[in-house]
């Protein structure tokens, strides 16, 4: 709306920042719905590795990446991974259900 681009998806360039803009408001209106304990962050270091979407909860860390193709392989930056000792995973248009459900 913001941009003015009322193109089909099919048309669009910016398909991956609306899957990833869609997926942490329907998460947050959750976690807000649920009244959950859970904090949520964003993580990028200067070298511009970074994670979608990052959530604390119960002294548990989640490192999210979003994609909207499936991709086979996706890891989240080691440097995250070995510093907060997260889990990890990927959230397609397959598994997207159970992420903005909580």
């Amino acid at each position: 709306m913001v941009i003015g681009n009322f193109n089909p998806l099919e048309l669009r360039t910016d398909k991956g920042e609306l899957w990833e803009n869609f997926l942490i408001s329907e998460r947050v209106k959750q976690i807000e719905y649920k009244q959950s304990l859970a904090h949520t962050y964003f993580w990028r270091t200067k070298q511009q590795q970074e994670v979608d979407f990052v959530e604390e909860n119960s002294g548990k860390i989640f490192g999210y990446e979003f994609k909207w193709k499936n991709r086979k392989k996706v890891k989240l930056p080691k440097t995250f991974v070995e510093t907060y000792n997260v889990e990890s995973k990927v959230i397609d248009r397959k598994n997207f259900r159970e992420f903005v459900r909580i």
